[in-house]
């Protein structure tokens, strides 16, 4: 579990992070203390920057094979991109569409791990809907309908389950409203249904990373930001107490996703901007499965209306590139609202308008800069590992979502080969996170469908004391006890930390403000993220 340099001092698996005591999954401000504390008096293995998808997956994978890790993260767990998702694990469909098979595949078998294997009580199965409206010309619906077939056929190969993504097939006009009750009607020739896999939210899949992480020893610190990196030292502020801090290691990882390029001279990144929009439910008819609505010119692209278990639809997304600096929280501008409502109504019998959008947010994929490409929607989405030569920094850049944990797999196989680390092979493709399990019964479905087996130690908040039970809001089911689970369990440091990641009921413009008073009511020690900007 050590390196092969014997002088480079005591390592952390002697006692970095969690491993001071006891592994545990239970992520806090306490803990945070203990992690930093170790940390910064030890020399780990590895040093990961950035709490992402990409990051978390990294300091899982090099914590399960037995290397000493510490995650370091400038704000929140999943605030950067990772939590402006689509919250969609992709099969690869798109990749498959501009004959990138080798990408389609990964995708397809990345997506079979996480709903067979690793994560089955975060990701469910997502029935999607392709209307052949007049707009849908026979070839294009012939060609989709192939790619489709094509996706299963990789589906089969990557041996997930038929009893979790079905075969796609045909269906009648009537099954399409049935499924999607606003879809237009005039010239409805039927549609196209398939299946795909829905992450109940991206940010808790990065949370629940992070936890089972620090589970198997790994040491994670947010709010903590890498201002330097030099070969075998990293330093960081911590901007809770404004302190300054030193970490020794054998390797560093930036996996700091579309901030990568700070921390990395030989970086380049074309960072494109993916919007969402957020509408009630009930305007689209409560639909039962995603509506596909394909973007005019562009075979394979797809603007998608999503239902989520809160009541809304999402509706994304947008592909453009973005130039400036990179803000932390971005918004749906006007021309990409507009977008968005203009393919959606192209499909719809009812259209939206912006007054029924009530809420929005836009993530930066961070896509390797070329020169050979005229916008943001052909750039690779392939994962790229990148040494550089003055720090020795491995930075890790490009992929999706779906693929986390094969990047994670590859960087630290450069980790262990580069700096010579005596360690087993990659455990992630068959290593359960966090909440994996079949649960206690009795517990109410609305947990079980955010927690799985952790749900026992949500609802006991409430077993404790019954005001917990109540819902913080009327019109909003999160509870009290869901509050102080954030709090305790998986490091919400601030309020924004809980409802616009641990929950996502912050996203709702109107509710806002009545729930970031009331969860700090419920949680006094949280503190607000403008106090740790800059």
């Amino acid at each position: 579990m050590t390196s092969t340099n014997a002088d480079d001092g005591p390592t952390a698996s002697a006692g970095l992070g969690s491993q001071a005591t006891a592994n545990t999954s239970s992520l806090n401000a306490a803990q945070r203390e203990r992690d930093l504390a170790a940390a910064s008096a030890n020399v780990s293995d590895v040093v990961v920057i950035g709490g992402g998808f990409t990051g978390a997956g990294v300091a899982l994978d090099a914590a399960s094979r037995g290397l000493s890790v510490t995650l370091v993260e400038r704000g929140d767990l999943a605030s950067g991109t990772s939590s402006w998702s689509s919250k969609l694990a992709h099969g690869g469909l798109r990749y498959l569409a501009k004959a990138d098979v080798g990408i389609a595949w990964e995708s397809a078998v990345e997506r079979g791990r996480l709903m067979n294997t690793i994560a089955p009580h975060l990701i469910r199965p997502l029935p999607m809907i392709f209307p052949l409206h007049p707009g849908v010309g026979r070839v294009e619906a012939a060609m989709t309908n192939t790619g489709f077939h094509a996706g299963d056929l990789l589906r089969m190969l990557a041996r997930t389950p038929k009893e979790l993504l079905p075969h796609p097939r045909r269906v009648s006009a009537a099954e399409v409203r049935q499924l999607a009750p606003t879809t237009a009607t005039d010239g409805l020739r039927g549609g196209l249904l398939s299946w795909d896999g829905q992450l109940i939210d991206d940010a808790r899949l990065v949370v629940v990373l992070a936890r089972t992480a620090a589970e198997h020893g790994a040491g994670v610190i947010t709010y903590a930001e890498a201002t330097d990196i030099e070969p075998t030292r990293v330093h960081i502020r911590d901007r809770l107490t404004g302190d300054e801090h030193t970490l020794r290691t054998r390797q560093i990882v930036n996996a700091a996703g579309v901030w990568s390029d700070t921390l990395s001279d030989e970086v380049e990144l074309a960072p494109s901007k993916g919007s969402h929009i957020l509408v009630p439910a009930a305007r689209l008819g409560d639909p039962q499965a995603a509506i596909t609505a394909p973007v005019p010119g562009h075979f394979g692209r797809y603007v998608f209306a999503v239902p989520w278990p809160n009541g809304l639809v999402m509706i994304g997304l947008t592909d453009d590139p973005h130039h400036g600096p990179i803000p932390g929280r971005a918004l749906p501008d006007g021309d990409e609202e507009a977008f968005l409502l203009d393919t959606t109504n192209a499909v719809l019998e009812d259209k939206l308008t912006t007054d029924d959008i009530v809420g929005g947010y836009a993530g930066f994929r961070p896509l390797i800069k070329t020169s050979d490409t005229s916008s943001s929607a052909d750039l690779s989405r392939r994962h790229a590992l990148l040494r550089d030569s003055r720090t020795g920094a491995l930075t890790i850049v490009g992929g999706k979502l779906t693929a986390y944990r094969r990047m994670a797999e590859d960087a630290v196989d450069d980790v262990v080969k580069v700096g010579g680390l005596r360690v087993g092979a990659c455990r992630t493709t068959e290593l359960g996170l966090v909440g994996k399990g079949t649960p206690a019964p009795g517990l109410p479905d609305r947990l079980v469908a955010s927690y799985g087996t952790d749900a026992a130690k949500v609802a006991a908040y409430g077993d404790a004391d019954p005001s917990l039970n109540e819902p913080v809001r009327e019109g909003i089911p999160l509870t009290g006890a869901e509050v102080r689970f954030a709090v305790e369990h998986e490091l919400a440091l601030t309020v924004e930390d809980v409802i616009d990641r641990r929950t996502r009921w912050g996203l709702v413009d109107a509710d806002r403000a009545d729930l970031y008073d009331a969860v700090a009511r419920l949680a006094p020690e949280l503190t607000t993220e403008s106090r740790h900007e800059g």
